[in-house]
């Protein structure tokens, strides 16, 4: 792990792996430190921003727990599997469609980290025989609320926006609400399930 300063409040973590991101954001939650205001982990970075009056150094002086943390609740995303990319999803990774949702919905999903626009969340639980690279050619518009995966992450589109991820399926689930504390359904640690509907 390095530590560097990102500004007056904030610490920006540097790790070499998801996995030592997704342990080190979780353990620092657990440890609620005096003056954190927000802890918001990437793909290889952890941004932890404080009030001014936390020492960097306590970061590292934190013990990582060894036991999975507190279980949260789990969150169930139901799909309407029927995505433009589904065929080709599955015979690039060959099996069959039937095959490709079984996959996709009998696995339980965490998600890692959020990012590109608000409420998307990377999701990684993703079986291994699904991984694909991204698209060589994005899309100008992915519909809201398409299901997608991409290298080792599944996703939602909470809007319609530009996109290089192979579409599953689609759900009308509200993955972004201002009014919502917190407002995204997925925020980082959530358990995650997708339902065939």
């Amino acid at each position: 792990m390095k530590l560097l300063p990102y500004g007056p409040r904030a610490v920006l973590a540097e790790f070499d792996s998801l996995a030592e991101v997704m342990t080190h954001s979780d353990g620092w939650r657990s440890a609620a430190l005096i003056g954190v205001v927000d802890i918001v982990p990437a793909a290889r970075t952890v941004l932890v921003v404080h009030d001014g009056s936390l020492d960097p150094s306590v970061l590292g002086q934190i013990t990582m727990p060894t036991a999975s943390p507190t279980r949260r609740p789990l969150v169930t995303v139901n799909v309407q599997y029927d995505g433009d990319d589904l065929d080709e999803v599955a015979s690039r990774c060959d099996l069959t469609v039937a095959e490709v949702v079984a996959l996709h919905t009998g696995t339980e999903y965490t998600v890692a980290f959020c990012g590109f626009m608000p409420g998307f969340a990377y999701l990684v639980g993703l079986p291994s025989v699904l991984h694909l690279p991204r698209r060589a050619t994005p899309r100008t518009r992915v519909p809201e609320g398409s299901v997608a995966i991409a290298a080792e992450f599944t996703g939602v589109y909470p809007r319609e926006s530009p996109g290089g991820w192979h579409l599953l399926g689609r759900t009308d689930a509200p993955l972004w609400d201002d009014l919502r504390t917190p407002p995204a359904l997925l925020p980082p640690g959530a358990r995650v399930r997708f339902r065939e509907r």
